[in-house]
């Protein structure tokens, strides 16, 4: 009887493990959750400053891009830049920059909001030392990829903090445009 008692505690502890292990549970007869979409929301043109160098810090270049104003345009937000924000950027041996930005939009309604942006760019090392000195570089020659959050007040612009965002960059000497996409 005791065997009896062990041998089918074993069996409903490697039932219950095995269940544990397959997160999917019991039933895997339904279909996949359909894959998220894009959607474009809005772009920005972001006037910068020239860089500001550190120097190299803790194995990378550091450095800071004033945002010295410009424009939101698109389907979902219209308004401008304010002046005052900037990017914080490390660039990294082997092509990879960490990005991060914190500026603030005003809407056309007068809607003050706060976008905090942390990204990468990535290319081989000559395009990323072109955009360092501020050298124009093919779109296509390099990544630069961003997690927009948004801050802003209970109203018409809300909708910004309840959706998750992705953003594509595009670097020029004097300016950064960002689209922003809704993940639907």
């Amino acid at each position: 009887m005791r065997r009896s008692i062990i041998a089918a505690a074993a069996a409903a502890g490697l039932a219950s493990g095995a269940a544990a292990q397959d997160p999917s549970g019991p039933d895997r007869s339904g279909p996949a959750a359909p894959k998220p979409a894009l959607e474009w929301a809005f772009s920005v043109r972001v006037e910068v400053d020239p860089a500001i160098e550190q120097g190299e810090i803790d194995g990378g270049i550091s450095r800071f891009i004033p945002i010295t104003g410009g424009e939101v345009y698109g389907p979902r937000l219209t308004g401008t830049v304010l002046p005052g924000g900037g990017d914080w950027q490390i660039i990294r041996k082997g092509g990879l920059s960490d990005i991060e930005a914190r500026y603030f939009l005003k809407a056309e309604d007068g809607t003050v909001i706060e976008v905090h942006n942390p990204g990468v760019r990535v290319a081989d090392e000559a395009t990323i030392e072109k955009l360092r000195i501020g050298e124009p570089v093919p779109q296509d020659s390099y990544y630069f990829r961003t997690q927009p959050r948004f801050r802003v007040a209970d109203g018409p612009h809300h909708w910004l903090e309840r959706q998750v965002f992705v953003a594509r960059g595009v670097r020029f000497p004097d300016r950064v445009i960002i689209d922003f996409y809704s993940v639907e």
